[in-house]
Parts: structure tokens; sequence; C-alpha cells
């Protein structure tokens, strides 16, 4: 008899989200570019993000909020809140439709911080949308570093196999 083991997709997959000199606002941030689990049929995909601050003086919640948000209609998607399903600047509505994946909490200044592992599936009651996408909402007081390759956003799937 065989047993059901968790297994890991390959790790580090990429995010396609420009997180680039994203400005700190309490209504405004970034949404990624849909990722499509209609192939692979993940049961979970784990996300992390790290973020690099410019330097100046951290106000309002000192923190990072990711969100996720998915559809189960990958002909015609229909997307929570402002989320249309690819890179680009979101004013969210308010309050937010959108579900919490994670926060990263950012104390200082010109500093890196990182966050997750954070569970999709977790996100969705144990289930994962045909296509899905994180939204990322600065709320530190300082702008994110203008340099790109200083943010990392990156996925791996989870599945199933017998052992």
């Amino acid at each position: 008899m065989a047993n059901i083991k968790v297994a890991y997709g390959t790790e580090a997959q990429g995010i396609t989200i420009t997180l680039a000199s994203l400005s700190s606002s309490a209504t405004a941030g970034r949404e990624a570019a849909a990722i499509d689990n209609t192939a692979n049929l993940w049961l979970d995909a784990l996300v992390m993000l790290k973020v690099a601050l410019q330097s100046g003086t951290p106000g309002n919640d000192k923190a990072v909020y990711v969100y996720v948000s998915g559809t189960n209609d990958a002909a015609a998607p229909l997307w929570p809140d402002a989320i249309t399903g690819t890179d680009a600047a979101i004013t969210f509505n308010s309050p937010i439709n959108l579900r919490i994946l994670g926060i990263i909490n950012a104390p200082s200044s010109a500093g890196t911080f990182s966050g997750g592992p954070w569970s999709v599936a977790a996100a969705f009651g144990g289930s994962m949308p045909e296509k899905w996408s994180i939204a990322v909402r600065n709320y530190t007081g300082i702008p994110f570093s203008a340099t790109e390759g200083n943010h990392v956003k990156v996925y791996q799937g989870v599945y199933a196999t017998a052992i």
C-alpha cells in the first residue's frame, strides 16, 4: 500500500509584479500578473516576498500588506476588488475585498524585510483557484527601493505524491 506524501515543485518560481519605487499608500499598491493553475494543478502554492526600503523615517503601519485574489473562470476572469490579473498599479476598494495572504513588518528604514512562506490554498479555505494573483500595498511610510532586483517575489507549488 502506497503512502501519500507532500511533494514540492520547482522552487523560486517568479511572480511577475513590479515593486521598484512602490510608494507608501493607504489606498494604492501593485498587483501581479495572474498565475494559471490549470496545467500544474497545484494543491497549494507557497509565496515568499522580500522587499527593500529606501532611506527615510518609518511611519503609518510600518508594514507591507500582501493580498491574494483568485478566479474560477479562466475564459472570462471575474476578479475581486480592482484586480485585473496583470502586473499593474491598483487602487484598492475601501474596504478591501481581497484576502490577506501575509504581512511583512518593516520597522526601520533602508532595510530588507522578508515574509512567508504563505499558503495560497489556506487563504481560499483549502482549495486553489484556477488562476490566482497577489497584490502588494506598501504602508511603511517609505518608498520601496528603486532597483527591481532588490525585491524577491516567488512561489513554489505543492502537490501530493504516492510513495
